[in-house]
């Protein structure tokens, strides 16, 4: 039974991402910042629903712009943040950009695109996100560099929030908790070790009752901080806010 509804569910994924591309290639370039806003957080909405995800999001949004810097656990993290959250601009790793018509609308939507092990690309993605706080833009990052279990944390990097400190940007952090009913952390959601995204998405496909919460915790101001120490300070934030399983 779970293997039709994923199939269903499936079906369901592959038109919905079909007209996201349908929008980007013919729509988008007619539509104001407003209008992209509303489709991109109408769109990942959607996504989810699709997928079969349920939504959760207490408390209201802060204005732009900020850094929302939030822990990472799924490759849906950033439809999930999106839902919520449509003005951010990503900062993901460059082979999204290649990824079959995913690609094409991450792209439309303005991710900051860094190869994680180059240096030098690092430091021009920093200077990439600072140009677009001080435009007034809001910008999302995932210090923990690369996908974990949900819980505990992993180490915090804190190169890309000398972003926010050179603009005197506030930080949102921001807690993402993929779960199941009695299953706080699920692995469903999880993308972790050599897990393909194929397998990783069949595994959402067939989940039963999944659910991702989307918290935002108080602003963090960034002036005159050591990136080092704010990295710290951040993640006793997020971990802080991270039921205990």
């Amino acid at each position: 039974m779970r293997a039709l509804v994923g199939a269903w569910r499936a079906l369901r994924m592959l038109a919905h991402i079909g007209h996201g591309v349908y929008l980007v290639q013919v729509r988008w370039g007619r539509l104001d910042t407003p209008a992209k806003q509303r489709y991109v957080g109408w769109w990942s909405a959607k996504l989810l629903r699709v997928l079969g995800v349920r939504l959760e999001s207490p408390g209201p949004q802060a204005p732009s712009p900020r850094l929302i810097t939030a822990n990472h656990v799924s490759w849906l993290d950033i439809a999930a943040i999106h839902a919520v959250m449509p003005e951010a601009r990503f900062v993901s790793k460059a082979d999204i950009a290649t990824w079959p018509l995913v690609g094409a609308l991450a792209t439309a939507v303005g991710t900051l695109y860094i190869e994680r092990a180059n240096k030098r690309d690092a430091l021009r993605v920093v200077h990439k996100t600072a140009e677009a706080l001080a435009a007034g833009e809001t910008v999302a990052v995932f210090p923990e560099g690369t996908t974990g279990a949900g819980y505990p944390l992993l180490p915090l990097h804190g190169n890309l929030l000398q972003a926010a400190i050179s603009t005197h940007t506030p930080l949102q952090p921001v807690v993402l908790r993929w779960h199941q009913p009695n299953v706080p952390y699920s692995d469903a959601a999880q993308y972790i070790g050599q897990m393909s995204l194929m397998e990783s998405l069949w595994r959402i496909l067939t989940a039963k009752d999944l659910a991702v919460e989307v918290r935002s915790l108080p602003a963090m101001p960034t002036e005159g901080l050591d990136r080092r120490h704010l990295a710290g300070a951040l993640s006793d934030r997020i971990n802080n806010a991270l039921p205990r399983p």
